[in-house]
């Protein structure tokens, strides 16, 4: 695993020393070792390697990676370029067309938004080739979740992304009235019609974003 070197650390060095971290520490390193595991070792953290503490805007809370060949590479909802686009982040474009006009692009790479403060974390950070949430129960929740008050805890506007039960869930953790929080359906092709279409997300957290005098997000990723 690349450590996590910049302001990421003071809130989460205390995980580290904690035995529940020592015991994920020693699973993945294991698992590792033993077969196929998504995403390589050195893009687990590049959430916080590309969005910076300080420079979060906007949190968007996905479940676990990817867990295809050479999809995933440390942000929820991202994969490499290359790769066909994953059915929910089509749903998220198409939303995003309704929404703000953005042009559908030819790729799913959304390192463009984490750059600009959209932390793209995923509740479990590692997963076993084809076998989705395989690395649920063994502690990855308990460090997103100091990753999560860590976020909470900041004295500034931050929007929260939650989309579908798992991420609803830790709705009951923001507690900071300076944030907002936007709660909708996964966009899965299974619950986007439920409520996830025409949420209107990306606009409104631009308009709080502006409200509040923080520079908004570009939303339009580019064809490559």
């Amino acid at each position: 695993m690349a450590m996590i070197e910049n302001d990421w650390l003071e809130p989460l060095q205390v995980e580290f020393r904690k035995p529940y971290y020592r015991d994920l520490y020693q699973f993945v390193r294991d698992e590792y070792s033993r077969t196929v595991i998504y995403p390589p070792a050195d893009d687990i953290f590049n959430a916080f390697h590309f969005t910076p503490l300080k420079d979060v805007k906007v949190l968007l809370l996905g479940q676990d990676p990817y867990h295809n060949v050479n999809q995933a590479h440390g942000l929820s909802f991202s994969v490499l370029p290359g790769n066909e686009t994953p059915p929910s982040l089509v749903n998220i474009y198409k939303e995003l067309q309704d929404d703000l006009g953005c042009y559908i692009p030819n790729n799913g790479y959304l390192k463009k938004w984490a750059d600009q403060g959209v932390l793209l974390l995923n509740t479990v950070l590692t997963v076993r080739a084809h076998q989705a949430n395989s690395h649920q129960g063994h502690g990855w929740e308990q460090f997103t979740d100091a990753v999560i008050q860590a976020v909470n805890a900041q004295d500034r506007p931050i929007v929260y992304f939650l989309w579908g039960s798992p991420a609803r869930r830790k709705k009951s953790m923001l507690t900071n009235p300076k944030h907002l929080i936007l709660e909708a359906p996964h966009p899965s092709p299974l619950s986007a019609y439920r409520g996830f279409f025409g949420c209107r997300h990306f606009s409104k957290a631009n308009e709080f974003l502006k409200a509040n005098g923080v520079e908004p997000i570009d939303w339009q990723i580019e064809n490559i």
